[in-house]
């Protein structure tokens, strides 16, 4: 078995961990992804995306007041320390059955406490020959949560958007994959820094990526 410094690839499966979904029907998403405003934090207009928070009662999913995604610019060189305000996922979205299983399959498998709160978001980056995409534009990070899922919906005429694992912002990554639709990667943010690589169009058109990110704590204030 290969080492990675001095933990063995077995002991880190502990700490993230990749499952396919097979329960979700990824198509069920795919029209909600054609109706996301612009991030207007980005420049470029590369980025698309909704934000929500919930938590689990029982097999529910509770949906939470509208709030504000809040970093710190210890993990968002980028955008932290600025309050960032995000349109709420659809309705019509959050009542999909595959939705609530996929927040479940969150839940479930980080075995969070019943009353945690779960943020989601809703991402969609778009790629053409004259600009590619970047999925994370603040680069090599960690979000300042216990847990992240970051869940493949949909990928259509793109090259890149690997996502990497690192122990350290300056290693080698232990963990890198391009995540295919249905699966859903899981990782401590206290043990790894993630990082996911540009996109570009794989013919002259142009290529998305659309992916649900989802962290316990929400990171969302009031």
């Amino acid at each position: 078995m290969q080492r990675v410094g001095v933990i063995t690839e077995l002991e880190y499966a502990f700490l993230f961990t990749l499952r396919k979904v097979n329960s979700i029907n990824v198509a069920d998403f795919q029209p909600f992804f054609n109706n996301l405003p612009v991030d207007p934090y980005i420049k470029g207009k590369y980025r698309l995306r909704r934000l929500s928070r919930f938590t689990v009662a029982g097999e529910k999913l509770v949906k939470l007041p509208h709030g504000y995604l809040l970093q710190s610019k210890e993990y968002n060189p980028l955008l932290g320390d600025v309050k960032r305000e995000f349109a709420e996922l659809e309705d019509a979205l959050i009542e999909l059955d595959s939705f609530k299983k996929l927040v479940l399959a969150f839940t479930d498998s980080c075995k969070l406490h019943p009353e945690a709160e779960i943020g989601v978001h809703q991402i969609r980056t778009i790629c053409t020959p004259e600009n590619f995409g970047n999925p994370a534009p603040e680069g090599i990070h960690q979000d300042g949560t216990d847990f992240i899922g970051i869940f493949s919906v949909h990928r259509d005429n793109i090259l890149g958007g690997e996502t990497h694992l690192y122990t350290a912002k300056k290693e080698k990554p232990v963990f890198s994959k391009i995540l295919h639709p249905g699966e859903l990667l899981l990782v401590n943010d206290h043990e790894f820094f993630h990082f996911t690589t540009p996109i570009k169009p794989q013919t002259p058109a142009q290529g998305i990526r659309d992916v649900f990110v989802l962290t316990s704590p929400s990171l969302l204030t009031e």
